[in-house]
């Protein structure tokens, strides 16, 4: 992590003038990612909450945060003193009860999945709409700054038409971290993939289909899925593949994570380090090369996925509760349309392949 924002050269959005947070949860992504992104923003976070009010009291401690709340209730109403805005960060299946908690009108920003169905998808969107939230969704991928970079060397035309985009993930992952995902019958493109999808859509926006297969493997079967391949339909000149295997049990040597896109004149590889190696991981890498000959050159990039990509979710929400007339790019309502993709990933799984016929 970079010692200063200043320091970043590509930033995540980010108000003219920070507003106050409470925060819902005090697990290892909040004490982790969230606080010290809010930290190096000079994003003030007033309250917190925890069901393990122990756990809360000790992050508080750490941070600074001058008020500890026993229960939801009671982190509202510091929420409501404060004008703050709420950070809920818990599993995803609790996040529509603790929403019709809040108080109407204000601004909410929830932890990626936005539910672990459709449907609890769509009951989360209706709340923040009912209750007229100012809502998005914690899908901090696509405002890293590699990614924010890769989008803007895109725009500018540096590698001409996006026709293929591809993500590689092959590694060994530490499931252990998150006890909770254990009893998850949609596990991995849920809570690892759905990053890769939603980044995705912010490059080249929404897909016609998918084809997919998520599937365990042998060597770990308490977890629903660990393995993943994606194929995102965008018709006849664009492919998108997504690649994923979390059980790569075969030294560090070979590990993958890396977005590969290519474009009529050139084309963008960025090196995810935070994958390699996680939760350690390794350094980060944006590179881009065309059709001058010049071969490939590294862009350098300021900053990483966890925690500076963190800014931008909570920053963007600010900047959309200051002007309403703001494009905020993790929106709940585009977060819906990531779920309504990961959806169709489940059931094009469910449906199995095309029989062959010998």
């Amino acid at each position: 992590m970079v010692s200063s924002v200043k320091e970043l050269n590509y930033l995540p959005e980010m108000p003219e003038k920070a507003r106050n947070i409470v925060i819902i949860g005090a697990g290892g992504i909040v004490s982790g990612s969230h606080l010290p992104a809010y930290r190096l923003a000079g994003y003030p976070v007033v309250g917190i909450y925890d069901l393990d009010e122990e756990k809360a009291k000790s992050v508080a401690k750490e941070f600074g945060i001058a008020n500890t709340a026993s229960t939801v209730e009671e982190l509202v109403k510091i929420g409501t003193e404060y004008d703050a805005v709420f950070d809920i960060a818990v599993p995803a299946s609790a996040t529509a009860a603790i929403l019709k908690q809040l108080p109407d009108g204000g601004g909410v920003l929830m932890q990626k999945p936005m539910g672990e169905s459709i449907e609890q998808a769509k009951e989360i969107l209706d709340i923040c709409h009912q209750k007229n939230l100012t809502a998005g969704v914690n899908f901090q991928l696509r405002q890293a700054p590699y990614i924010i970079a890769a989008r803007k060397l895109i725009e500018e035309g540096v590698i001409g038409d996006v026709v293929d985009v591809d993500w590689r993930v092959v590694e060994l992952h530490p499931w252990h971290l998150w006890d909770f995902l254990f009893e998850k019958e949609r596990m991995e493109i849920n809570y690892h993939s759905i990053h890769y999808i939603d980044c995705i859509r912010s490059i080249v926006g929404d897909p016609s289909g998918v084809y997919c297969k998520t599937m365990q493997h042998p060597k770990m079967r308490d977890l629903a899925q660990t393995r993943t391949a994606v194929i995102m339909d965008y018709g006849k000149d664009l492919r998108v593949n997504i690649h994923v295997n979390h059980n790569h049990d075969f030294s560090n040597d070979y590990q993958e994570s890396t977005l590969k896109i290519e474009g009529m004149k050139g084309a963008i590889r960025v090196t995810v380090g935070l994958i390699l190696d996680y939760p350690t991981g390794r350094p980060d890498k944006l590179e881009y090369i065309t059709d001058d000959g010049k071969g490939w050159r590294e862009v350098e990039v300021k900053g990483s996925w966890f925690s500076e990509a963190f800014i931008g979710t909570m920053g963007g929400l600010m900047k959309k509760l200051d002007d309403s007339d703001y494009h905020y790019m993790n929106s709940a309502e585009d977060a819906y349309r990531t779920m309504c993709v990961v959806e169709s990933c489940y059931e094009s799984s469910a449906d199995g392949a095309t029989p062959v016929e010998y």
